[in-house]
């Protein structure tokens, strides 16, 4: 049955590219900054994308369908552990999990705070970001630290979610990567209800052009540094 929408499936894996691809730039050096900040760009206009469409998005896509309390996630922790009946179809969800939900805005926050500060940061030799005329040279300065270090807490981050997804094909035999790729998940395992009608792909494609006009607006109005005097 249909699970996961088209956008989001997109969304997910150009997110991979957009994170992949600016680590990539950045270790390569100043010469390929300029692909470094589109890349961001890309993760910003993704990960705005990402909030809305959890507001706007089908069923199993929106917040309130999958983010879960304090009491929720400790009683599905507690049985993920336990084994038993839990630990076949007792545990089986539609959408995300109550844990893979507090990894899915923990993500969110992370790679959306890199994004922006990357915005507002230098490096402090030859590049800054295009927003760097907005703030003073010590605002941007404590920008760019803490971009630099969420990207350490970023890949931390990556490589729980990366031994989570290994964990439950190998202890569960649950494959969470191939739902990703085509949207379904057994039958077997959900009511059928639980499947979503259609992927709103119209609406997806509105929302990304208004932000990435908007973003693209911000950019290319942004003032120079040489603008101000701090």
């Amino acid at each position: 049955m249909l699970v996961w929408d088209l956008p989001l499936r997109l969304f997910h894996w150009l997110l991979v590219v957009a994170v992949a691809g600016s680590w990539l730039t950045y270790e390569l050096g100043v010469d390929y900054f300029r692909w470094h900040a589109w890349f961001g760009y890309a993760a910003v206009v993704l990960v705005c994308f990402r909030v809305a469409w959890g507001f706007v998005g089908p069923r199993h896509a929106r917040f309130a369908s999958f983010v879960r309390g304090a009491g929720a996630i400790g009683r599905y922790t507690r049985a993920l552990f336990r084994g038993g009946a839990g630990a076949t179809g007792g545990l089986r969800t539609p959408g995300h999990n109550p844990l893979g939900a507090l990894m899915v805005l923990a993500l969110l926050a992370l790679v959306g705070t890199i994004g922006v500060t990357g915005l507002f940061a230098n490096d402090e030799i030859f590049s800054t970001g295009p927003l760097y005329g907005h703030v003073s040279d010590e605002t941007s300065d404590v920008l760019s630290r803490l971009h630099r270090d969420l990207c350490e807490v970023l890949w931390i981050a990556i490589g729980l979610h990366l031994l989570a997804i290994a964990g439950y094909w190998l202890v569960k035999r649950d494959n969470l990567v191939l739902p990703m790729i085509t949207g379904r998940k057994p039958d077997a395992h959900h009511p059928p209800d639980e499947a979503i009608a259609g992927s709103r792909v119209w609406l997806a494609l509105f929302l990304a052009a208004i932000l990435a006009g908007g973003l693209y607006l911000l950019v290319i109005t942004a003032p120079t540094p040489s603008q101000f005097l701090f």
